[in-house]
């Protein structure tokens, strides 16, 4: 999800090693520099959304917009296109210990791959405690609906996508494809927070949006896979496709069915333990290595951590392992969020800038297909009569940060022109931004209607 970024690739091996020792103490100078401007925007942003009766999550990404490429430049990375100069934080340490250009290059670019992988860490710490909050019979019971949901937020936008820029903007196939795969994913990581913190996590709704935002995953890693193939070579690899599809489904049926074995197992191993963390550490490490596992076999960390959070919601301990798992979230999940609005540079949506028009008018259109395509989903739940269609089709709606993995690999595969680029980068930001205020509006005016249903009843 998030690419690491090294600064060290065209030294020699001793002298990288060299540089790392002795530049050490000043990456972790601009770490712990970058967590104090990542937890002091959380804060604010979390309080002031808190404020205006918003949900927390959404003040989180505005804030690292705020601190990140689009304003103050306290947070900037590599792979959007900054450079040390850019950083106010390269700034600062440089001014502190009057560092040579070259230093704080490498400085910056260790410093950014750290917040990185604590970005990283983050999202797998929110899903895997999104599993635990989760209840795998009530996903067990909407997983079909979840599928067909998922299914028709993948193709509808796709196949919208790609055929409008095609026929309306005159574009290659190629890129058209690349664009569309785009507008396939759903950030399970911003959804399930807004879902979370509305308390309809555990509700048909949440259930189904949870579990079609997870197949939503893996779809989109398989529609990568094809889409990064037609980019490179300009033909798919059908064989790396089925690997994937196979992968994912034996991964993701084989740790539900065997989680019924490990459940007594994990239990009376923590009930052993006499040390400080004795259910805490054991879970963790549960997993760190589902999603290593993941990895491993080419699907997302964040898909291995919500299948372990699964399995361990069926233990005894579950409670117990719910209250231990917030306050380490509460230190690595805003770092994620803050990182995600800091790598969103909105002066894509500058006008004045002659290359952003084009990207502009491009952008309204993926954004309405955007919109819609996932919306459309809603009405595909079969058999619940009172079931919220606004609000599972709104919680499909946000792109995130997978929506810009796929126009960072385009953009390095040479795909996508700057236009498309940018207006990929536009769809993806207000898709992600709009998404949790009107998940509580959907939420709230189903909540008003079944009042006022209730009381004419009585």
């Amino acid at each position: 999800m998030i690419e690491i970024v090294t600064g060290f690739s065209s030294q020699s091996p001793l002298l990288a090693t060299a540089t790392e020792s002795s530049l050490g103490p000043m990456v972790l100078t601009g770490v712990l520099l970058s967590l104090v401007v990542v937890y002091i925007a959380s804060k604010v942003g979390g309080e002031l959304s808190k404020w205006r009766n918003l949900p927390p999550v959404l003040g989180e990404l505005v804030a690292g917009v705020v601190v990140g490429a689009s304003a103050l430049h306290l947070l900037v990375f590599p792979e959007t296109g900054a450079v040390a100069s850019d950083s106010v934080i390269m700034s600062v340490l440089q001014f502190i210990d009057n560092l040579s250009p070259e230093a704080v290059n490498s400085i910056f670019a260790s410093q950014s791959e750290v917040i990185s992988v604590l970005a990283e860490l983050g999202v797998i710490i929110l899903l895997f405690e999104i599993g635990l909050e989760s209840d795998l019979k009530e996903l067990k019971q909407v997983g079909s609906q979840a599928a067909i949901v998922a299914v028709v937020g993948v193709v509808a936008p796709f196949a919208a996508g790609t055929i409008g820029l095609i026929y309306f903007f005159n574009f290659p196939t190629i890129p058209a494809i690349f664009a569309g795969a785009a507008l396939t994913a759903t950030s399970i990581g911003i959804t399930s927070k807004v879902l979370s913190e509305l308390g309809q996590l555990k509700s048909k709704e949440g259930q189904i949006i949870v579990g079609a935002a997870v197949i939503d995953d893996v779809l989109g890693i398989i529609v990568l896979a094809v889409v990064a193939s037609l980019a490179k070579t300009g033909e798919v690899d059908i064989v790396n496709v089925i690997y994937l599809i196979v992968s994912a489904t034996v991964f993701l049926l084989g740790s539900i069915f065997l989680g019924n074995f490990f459940n007594k197992s994990f239990v009376a191993i923590s009930e052993k333990l006499q040390t400080r963390g004795q259910l805490v550490i054991p879970a963790l490490t549960f997993a760190f290595f589902m999603a290593f596992i993941a990895n491993a076999i080419h699907l997302e960390a964040i898909l291995g951590a919500f299948a372990a959070g699964l399995v361990l919601d069926e233990t005894d301990k579950r409670k117990e392992l719910d209250q231990q798992i917030i306050p380490i979230a509460d230190i690595l999940v805003p770092i994620f969020f803050v990182t995600v609005g800091a790598k969103a540079d909105l002066n894509v949506l500058n006008p004045a800038i002659p290359e952003n028009r084009e990207g502009l008018i491009i952008a309204i259109f993926l954004i309405v297909v955007a919109i819609i395509g996932k919306l459309i989903t809603g009405w595909t739940v079969f058999g619940q009569a009172k079931i919220n269609r606004v609000a599972i089709g709104v919680g499909m709606i946000p792109r995130g940060e997978v929506g810009l993995v796929f126009a960072g690999i385009g953009s390095a595969s040479g795909v996508l022109t700057k236009p498309l680029e940018a207006a990929i980068i536009i769809m993806v930001i207000l898709t992600t931004f709009l998404a949790p205020p009107f998940l509580r509006l959907a939420f709230k005016d189903s909540e008003e209607i079944s009042e006022s249903v209730e009381k004419a009843s009585s």
